[in-house]
This record gives structure tokens, sequence and C-alpha cells, in this order.
């Protein structure tokens, strides 16, 4: 059933990334804003859906207490917010680059934990540890990833410099940021990797809060649905006038979307973490198909080769990750 769960979570976030970037207007300054307003409605509605619902029904195990509620929300907050900072970041991401693109390079998360390792072992003394550590599948990933990501930088900075001699003033806002706009997804990366760390260490049976994957569908949703509440007032304030969500059809859906595939993502990995972990991870390979087939998107053939390197790194990754587990 893992396996089904896991295909369910990968279709999911790829089709939400297609959604957000037809949702996305290139020349509206709020429009990550906006997505971040209705990604916090419908994880708000999930949250208290979750917490509504019996803990005796399959897959909705609870430990939250009212006593220890709002404690666990402070608690899980650094995780949360890495994450929610993430995925605004992205958003903002998707009014200068293709989902083709910033889908692949945002998954890289993975290798900037292991080259933050990498780094903490080097600068401690600790080379062994590499090398117990890390074999030639996670260095071959991670290598590929890096190499990848800055050809990318390389290759996006001659089309812009190419679109600005041609068009001047006129060129396209998609191009004219140039390999800058690479900061988004690369930022994305950073605060990702940043949540997964608070994870891994909130979470733990012996040092962590010990919560359930329900747990923290809820209490992530729950503070998602805080700082969409706080977009929304920002706009307010700013634009002197109520923003209206339900207007934008196309932002429900790639919320609905997100949220669907966050539910069976848990719901896989509680299964079979081993084998669901890379497996999700390379849903970035159908939002590149989906951009290219639904948005028409047309990258050169030196921007496919520069993400095809990345989507082939991740993917040697999560090989590596599941025989180690195996």
């Amino acid at each position: 059933m893992w396996f089904v769960f896991a295909l369910i979570a990968t279709l999911s976030w790829g089709f939400a990334d297609l959604f957000y970037k037809k949702s996305t207007d290139e020349n509206d300054s709020q429009s990550h804003l906006k997505i971040a307003v209705w990604v916090g409605i419908v994880m708000g509605i999930t949250s208290l859906l979750l917490l509504i619902l019996p803990s005796d029904l399959p897959l909705l195990e609870k430990t939250l207490t009212a006593e220890s509620f709002l404690s666990d929300i402070v608690k899980y907050s650094p995780a949360s917010l890495s994450y929610i900072i993430s995925m605004i970041i992205g958003y903002a991401g998707l009014r200068y680059l293709e989902v083709s693109i910033i889908s692949p390079v945002q998954n890289a998360s993975g290798a900037l934990s292991a080259i933050a390792m990498i780094v903490y072992f080097l600068l401690s003394g600790k080379t062994d540890s590499i090398t117990e550590d890390y074999g030639a599948l996670d260095f071959s990933g991670t290598a590929l990833i890096v190499a990848g990501v800055i050809a990318l930088g390389i290759v996006e900075k001659k089309i812009g410099d190419r679109e600005r001699k041609l068009h001047g003033e006129k060129v396209e806002k998609k191009y004219r940021y140039g390999a800058l706009a690479l900061l988004f997804p690369i930022l994305y990366c950073i605060f990702d990797t940043i949540g997964t760390a608070a994870d891994g260490i909130i979470l733990d049976d012996e040092v962590g809060l010990g919560l359930s994957d329900i747990d923290v569908l809820i209490l992530y949703g729950l503070t998602f649905f805080a700082a969409g509440l706080i977009c929304w007032l920002y706009m307010l304030v700013k634009n002197k006038k109520p923003y209206n969500p339900f207007r934008n059809k196309q932002m429900s859906v790639a919320a609905c979307a997100e949220q669907f595939g966050q539910i069976f993502y848990v719901f896989a990995m509680s299964r079979n973490p081993v084998l669901a972990a890379p497996m999700v991870a390379c849903y970035c390979i159908v939002s590149v198909i989906l951009g290219r087939v639904v948005l028409k998107e047309k990258l050169k053939p030196s921007q496919y080769a520069c993400v095809a390197a990345v989507i082939v790194g991740i993917a040697l990754l999560g090989i590596s990750e599941g025989l180690a587990e195996a």
C-alpha cells in the first residue's frame, strides 16, 4: 500500500507545481503572498478536521493533548516556519523561472544537507566519518547536483545577457534577472534543509517531542494558516482593500494538491520510509513533464542538460539512501 500512497504524493506535488505556475502572475508582486493565503486556508481546514476526527480511525493516531497543545506549537515552530519560508520563496521564484527549472533545483535540498555535513566533518577533523556515512553514490549525486546548479546559473546568465542585447528593456521578466533568479530555488533549498534538520531533532523520540505523523500535519497546517492570515493582513494594509482569494480557482487547486500530497506522503513514509522517500523526492520529474506538455515550456538543450544532471543527482542520493537502510 505504501507504493500507492507514494505515487499519489508524487503526482499530487507535480500537479501542485503545475497549478502554482499557472496561477502565478509575472506582473503581480504579491502573487506569492496570494498563493500562501490559499495554502494557509487549505492546511488550516485540514488541521481542524484532523483535530475533530477521533483518534481510533485508521492512520489517525494522535498524541496531542489540550494541556500541551500550545507548547507543542511553539516547540515545532522552528521546523514549520522554515518550511513555510522556503515555500513562499519558491512561490516568488515562479515569477522568474519556468517550473521545469525551479522544481528540480528546489528538490536539491537533500544534497545541501549532505554538503553541510561534509563541510562539518572536514572542519572538525572527522575525516573517517565522511567515508563511513557517505559512499560513492552520495558523492556522485551531490557532485551532479552542484555541477548542474552551477552550470544552470551560467546558462541562465548567458541567455539573459543575450535576450537583453536583442530586446533591451522589453526583455521578458523570466530573462531579466538571468542567473540571479536561481537565488529563489537555492534559498528554498537552504530553508528546506533547516526545516528537515529541525524535524530530525524536534521529532526524535528521545530528545524531541515524540509527536506522531498526524500531530505534525496538524501543527504544520495551523502554523501555515497563521502565516497565510499574516500575508492576507499585510495585503489588506498595503492595498487598503481586502484580498478575495476565492476569485483565483487555480490557486485553490494548487493548494489542495499540495495538501493532498502532504497527507499521502506522511502515510507512505510511515509504512516504508526507505523506498518511499527517494520515490517522492523525484516528483520534480512530473513537474518537468507537465511544464513541457501542459505549459508548453521550451528549454534550450543546455538548460535541459543542467536540469537532467540535477534530477539524476537526486535519484542517486535516493538510491544510496535506500541501499544504506536496506
